[in-house]
């Protein structure tokens, strides 16, 4: 019989957090890797595709390193990933609405990145989230 103290780590809706940051970050890498196939093929790949897949990718290794940091149960780290959490769903709403920015494909990615992100911002904002950290 395994008699552990239950940790935050063990609560299930910060598992759910660490999938969907988990989640974010691969989409973000796959994007990368596709972005290096179709680099000759500039009616998908531009100089823009590559800075923001690149800024998407740092902040998804950000959002997913603070996410383990909350489920060891820092208090510094949940409060680090509701902040960026929320600053790049505001963003990705904002550079995916802007028409001709991005072609469709990356557009789609990034859609799929803000619903990610947007669960996450969900669920760390949460009363049972934070009162996980409250004591």
């Amino acid at each position: 019989m395994n008699s552990r103290p239950a940790t935050v780590s063990d609560q299930p809706r910060i598992r759910t957090v660490l999938v969907l940051t988990g989640a974010y970050l691969a989409l973000s890498v796959l994007t990368l890797g596709a972005i290096f196939l179709f680099r000759d093929d500039p009616s998908m790949v531009s100089d823009v595709v590559w800075v923001r897949a690149t800024i998407v990718a740092a902040s998804a290794l950000l959002t997913f390193l603070f996410a383990r940091s909350a489920a060891r149960g820092s208090k510094r780290g949940l409060l680090r990933l509701r902040i960026v959490s929320a600053v790049m769903t505001v963003a990705i709403v904002v550079i995916v609405s802007i028409p001709g920015f991005l072609p469709l494909w990356v557009r789609l990615e990034q859609g799929v990145c803000g619903v990610l992100l947007l669960a996450v911002v969900v669920l760390v904002n949460g009363r049972h989230v934070r009162s996980l950290f409250s004591e």
